[in-house]
Formats: structure tokens, sequence, C-alpha cells
């Protein structure tokens, strides 16, 4: 039996408190398509990626008209080509990216996501060679995404990496500055990077993982800011129980699309990851989620704790809803993504300071930072290196995508349009790390990842 109340009060979640499914990303394996031969391996990929995902946009817009469920994002996450290139000696990487984006064309998917290397305790054949080859590439494409994963609580953080990855961090938005440095809010550095993430542009397809399977990220900020206003008297255990049972029905909207999606595409169903991805739209905001609960503004004091108490309670909920939880699964605090955040870093209240601290507790890390374009890259380097320490410590995924605006100060503006969003240039400590970031090698792992 239906119950009539819990399907009026979806209507409502979906069509007055932006409820949605932010993405059904379809991750595909590519190991089978690699060949020392980089145009043979290239035609391999787009046949293998055009086959499996020719039906997946069809498919999420038959089920947002059978449910009535907006599904924003259909994307797909490959193998990180950094491992699939390994056998190309010599070769231009960026061939890899151009065949991405023709395969995410004729898919129309909005997103692809995998140019990517994992180079947590060394350089294997071919990631320096790809990591070289992001500025251009994701300056010659649009829906081509790059990740490079520096860090693990198992492995420690890859200094090398953190030092290249700053350089080429600014090299991506000087590529791209008459576009208002858009490639670089396409990268991001991750420690512990999740296999299983639907969400750009962090996304790639672990080689842990089958040959193709279904993962979708699930939204419901305002959701959980009208539920939280409508229960004013409340104290904070109540709210963190009232947060926890919307957030499993939330959970349990994607739980269903993720099931039928699978279904129709006759693939395995992967993950829900039950994170809340905010929107530039007004009340689609986690930070209005943390002022419903009471704080002036975001970035004011208290807003660490009220985040912790967010992220805990969207787990615990979200987990009894699904028995396939992964990716990142939390609360996402992207700045030009968030209005509530774009308002509070545009009066000054919210730091990028405070966003560190703010990531200790909640899912990923500085996430969509508009930096000054003349930051050096030895302090983009050092931002790097802060989270990734934050998340090895922590044993958590941690992740950076700042992107410099090159061109700009503090306090001037970046508009990147769509979900990207925008907001202003903030402002950044230079005292410099320079000293510190060249020494490189490695930070090693803490005690607590020996656990054998």
């Amino acid at each position: 039996m239906y119950n009539t109340n819990n399907i009026l009060e979806t209507i409502r979640m979906i069509e007055e408190e932006h409820l949605d499914i932010r993405t059904v990303t379809m991750g595909i394996s590519l190991l089978d398509c690699i060949d020392s031969d980089i145009d043979a391996a290239c035609d391999k990929i787009y046949n293998k990626i055009t086959a499996k995902a020719k039906n997946l946009v069809s498919v999420c817009e038959k089920i947002e008209k059978k449910y009535g469920i907006p599904i924003i994002h259909k994307r797909i996450s490959v193998t990180p080509i950094a491992i699939v290139a390994a056998a190309c000696k010599n070769a231009d990487l960026v061939k890899f990216a151009l065949t991405l984006e023709k395969a995410a064309v004729a898919t129309g998917v909005n997103f692809i996501g995998g140019f990517s290397a994992l180079v947590q305790k060394g350089f294997a054949s071919g990631d320096k060679e790809l990591i070289n080859a992001i500025p251009k590439a994701l300056s010659l494409t649009e829906r081509v995404c790059a990740s490079v994963n520096i860090g693990s609580t198992k492995a420690g953080i890859n200094m090398d990496a953190v030092k290249l990855m700053g350089e080429i961090v600014k090299k991506t938005a000087e590529e791209t500055k008459d576009r208002e440095c858009i490639g670089a809010a396409k990268l991001v550095v991750f420690c512990n990077a999740p296999e299983d993430n639907p969400f750009m542009a962090g996304a790639f397809h672990g080689v842990g993982e089958a040959d193709c399977v279904i993962n979708v990220g699930v939204s419901g900020p305002g959701v959980v800011k009208s539920t939280i206003e409508k229960s004013k008297d409340l104290n904070l255990t109540e709210i963190a129980d009232l947060i926890k049972r919307t957030a499993f029905k939330i959970t349990r909207v994607g739980q269903l699309v993720a099931k039928e999606a699978a279904k129709e595409l006759d693939v395995p169903f992967g993950i829900v990851d039950l994170s809340l991805a905010p929107t530039p739209a007004i009340g689609d905001s986690v930070a209005h989620i943390l002022e419903a609960m009471g704080l002036e503004t975001c970035g004011a004091c208290g807003t660490t704790a009220a985040l912790a108490l967010l992220n805990d309670a969207v787990k615990k909920g979200g987990v009894m809803a699904s028995s396939k939880v992964g990716g990142l699964s939390g609360a996402f605090i992207p700045v030009t993504e968030d209005a509530g955040m774009i308002n509070a870093a545009r009066k000054g209240v919210l730091s990028i300071e405070k966003l560190e601290a703010m990531t200790a507790v909640c899912s990923v890390g500085l996430d969509m930072i508009n930096i000054p374009g003349d930051t050096p890259c030895e302090v983009i380097s050092a931002i790097i290196a802060d989270e990734a320490a934050i998340g090895m410590v922590n044993c958590k995924t941690t992740a950076v995508r700042v992107i410099p605006a090159i061109g700009k100060k503090a306090g001037e503006e970046l508009s990147f349009g769509g979900l990207l969003g925008e907001g202003p240039v903030m402002k950044v400590n230079t005292s410099s790390p320079k000293k510190f970031i060249d020494r490189a090698g490695s930070i090693p792992a803490p005690l607590h990842s020996l656990k054998n």
C-alpha cells in the first residue's frame, strides 16, 4: 500500500524545496581498451563508451517523466586515463581528453570524469604525462573533468605531486583565462579519493569496480532547511533526529531512481551518494541550513559545530535508507555553488581559513573557491597540502578545487554559470611556504594507518 501522505510530501519536496537527483553517473571500465597504439586505444574507448552509455540520457528522461523526479545531470566516469595511457609511450595524452569529449557529446551527457591519475605513493608510467597534459586537455574540452589523488591515510602525502599540482592548477586557469578560468573549475586534487564517486569534477571509475555500474548522487539542502525552519523550538538533539529522518526520505528517492536506471540499462546498481549538494538557487543551500539552526551567517563562530551535526545526521539517516551507500556522502560546501556561501564570502564573514576548519567535519574539502590570479604556485600547493593533511590524519576524503582568477584581485567576481555558479575572489594568505614545498619528498602516513 502506498502512503498518501508520503506521496504528497515527496511531491512538495520536489516542487517547493528543490529536491532532485543531482546526477545519475554511469561508471565504465576502460581496462580492456588499453593499447600501445594511442589511436587504437582512443578508438576502443570511444566505441565502448558510446555502446554502454547510448541509452543513458533517454533512460534518465524516461524515469523523470515516470516519477516526476528531476534528474539534473547525466554523467559518465571512466577508469583513470593515466592507467590506460601507461602503455602508450611518448604519446600526446590530450588525444584521450578529446576522445572523451567526443564520446560525451555523442551520448549527450553533461560531464565525463576520469582524466585522472592516482599518485599518492609515487608516479607510475603515464602519470606525469597525464598530469602535464591537464591544462591543455581542459582548455580544449567543455565536458571533460580531471582529478589527481596525491595522498591517502595508507600511503601518506606525495609532496612531489603536491608541488606539481600547484603549478598545474595555475596553468589550467591561465589556459582558460578568456572563459573565466573555467578549466580550473573542472580539476580536483584529492586525498583519499573514493572509487565510486558520482560527483564531478572528481568522478572516476576505480579499478576495483565492475565493468559498468550506475551510481546516483542525491541532493536536497532545501528540504532539510525547510524542515528545520518549521521546527523552531527543537533542541540540537531533536534537530539531529529530524535531519536523520529527512535524509532517510531523500535517500529513498535516490535508491528508487538508481535501481530503476540500473534495471532499464541492464547494468549493476553501484551506490547512492547521499551528499547534500547545493546549487546557486535561493533555498537550495547548505549554508542556509546552518543559518536555520541559529547562526546569523555561515562562517560565524559555531559554524563548524553546526556542520558536524548536519554531516553526521545526513550519514546516519541516509545509510538506513540504502544498502549501498558510497561515494562522498555528507554535506558539500562549494562556495560558488551555494547561495548562502556566496553571500557569506561577499560579506567577508566566511574566509578560506574558516572553510578549511569546516572541511575537517564535512564531505570533500575546499571546493569551488575563487582566489586571486597572482597567487603563487607554491601557495596553491600549500593549500593542497594542508587539506590533504586533514584528510590523511582523519581517514576521510578531502579535496581542493580552487580557481585562480587570472587578472583579478580579492573582492572581484568570477561567474561560471549553471550549477558552477559565481562568487567573489577570496583573500589568500600569501606568506611564503616556498621552502617547505620545495623540499618535496613525502609526508609519511600516520601511525593509525597500520591496521593490518
